[in-house]
């Protein structure tokens, strides 16, 4: 089993540190496209440390990645000098250590607790996922139309498929959804496709109405026409949840502008409750009347994750006074940006194109909440033990 990758491309760096790095189990590799067919051989891969002659642009794309695909790996990476612009980059690609080459205990720490909190950090996934022992359902919800809830949704399941999870987002505007449009998915297979299956919906025909999207991410289509969405009932919502729930360690519900029974179902069975604010007065009415009517259904308040899109647009509202005005604080600011727009029209969610988009980061702090992701303290362990290098 590799758990630890060593990534030098220079051929005397290799001689001089490689075998140590052996001696503790760790593979030694010497370019960046070796490592990228590594990975999927060796899952289980929880540290990666790039050497000081991996090229600084190769590992920043590498790292952002991870962090969306596999967030258990850390990323430990070795520098011949640090420079603070420099490590300002590492840190914000989410590099867990910068560490300069001649500093050979700082190596032997930096690794230490990069794995300690890898560990620890799969405890608290593993721990989370068991106290469910199905999908948690994630409904965003706007009641005004043109808030970004769509976009919003397709990245959230995005960011949440990163790390091996099963993702499912499921379309409920049934009549003008938007889903297939934003992923650039065929809608050959819908949600109407389920109704001569109703009240005996089984696996196999779930997975006959679903879309595969991406890696770890399926798609449950909203009819390609409005007049085929009049069939489905609350009921059948209900069913396909519960259907789904096994199959899924999450499902992410997209829904239209406005309340209906098909809405409420998937409120009801919801794990967590996205609602949408913009920085608008209508948009503001709408999301102080979605909490009232939250409270009314019980729905719990530790339970709501407030995003604020558009976060930044100078509309002479600050955050503070859409806070106040809403009655709710925000879990995520979500910045305005014209490259929304863009991914949209090529139909490439933006956390999967560029995970280091300030707008990708905002999504991805929204899916750790969903997902229970924190970081727990370090602890001190000699796993690496290798002697210093002169």
């Amino acid at each position: 089993m590799s758990l630890y990758v060593y990534v030098e491309p220079d051929e005397n760096r290799r001689e001089i540190i490689g075998p140590q790095f052996r001696e503790v189990g760790c593979t030694v590799l010497t370019s960046m496209a070796e490592l990228e067919v590594h990975l999927p051989r060796y899952p289980e891969t929880i540290l990666v440390i790039l050497g000081a002659e991996v090229d600084l642009g190769e590992a920043l794309m590498f790292t952002a990645y991870q962090r969306l695909q596999r967030p258990l790996i850390g990323v430990v990476l070795i520098r011949h000098i640090l420079e603070p612009d420099i490590v300002l980059q590492c840190l914000r690609s989410g590099v867990r250590e910068i560490v300069e080459e001649k500093d050979q205990q700082g190596l032997r720490d930096a690794t230490i607790r990069s794995i300690d909190l890898s560990k620890a950090l799969s405890t608290t996934m593993r721990s989370a996922t068991d106290a469910a022992p199905y999908a948690r359902v994630i409904t965003v919800f706007a009641g005004k139309g043109g808030c970004g809830r769509s976009v919003v949704a397709v990245n959230l399941a995005v960011a949440l498929a990163g790390g091996g999870r099963r993702v499912l987002i499921m379309d409920l505007d049934l009549q003008f959804g938007d889903v297939a449009i934003m992923m650039k998915l065929s809608p050959d297979r819908s949600i109407a496709d389920g109704l001569s299956m109703a009240g005996r919906l089984d696996e196999q025909g779930m997975r006959s109405i679903i879309t595969s999207a991406r890696p770890g991410l399926d798609a449950l289509l909203a009819p390609a026409s409005p007049a085929e969405g009049e069939g489905v009932r609350r009921e059948f919502v209900v069913e396909l949840l519960d259907v789904a729930r096994p199959l899924y360690d999450f499902i992410v519900v997209d829904t239209p502008a406005v309340v209906t029974d098909q809405v409420l179902a998937a409120l009801d069975m919801s794990d967590w409750y996205i609602p949408i604010v913009t920085p608008e007065l209508p948009t503001l009415k709408s999301v102080r009347l979605t909490g009232e009517m939250f409270d009314l259904l019980n729905y719990p308040k530790d339970r709501r994750l407030l995003v604020f899109n558009r976060a930044n647009t100078l509309v002479g509202l600050t955050p503070a006074d859409v806070e106040e005005a809403v009655g709710m604080g925000f879990a995520v600011q979500v910045p305005s940006s014209r490259d929304v727009p863009v991914s949209v029209n090529q139909g490439e969610p933006l956390t999967a194109t560029d995970p280091m988009h300030p707008v990708s980061r905002a999504i991805r702090e929204l899916a750790d909440r969903c997902a229970g992701v924190e970081t727990a303290p370090q602890r001190q362990r000699r796993f690496f033990n290798w002697k210093k290098v002169s």
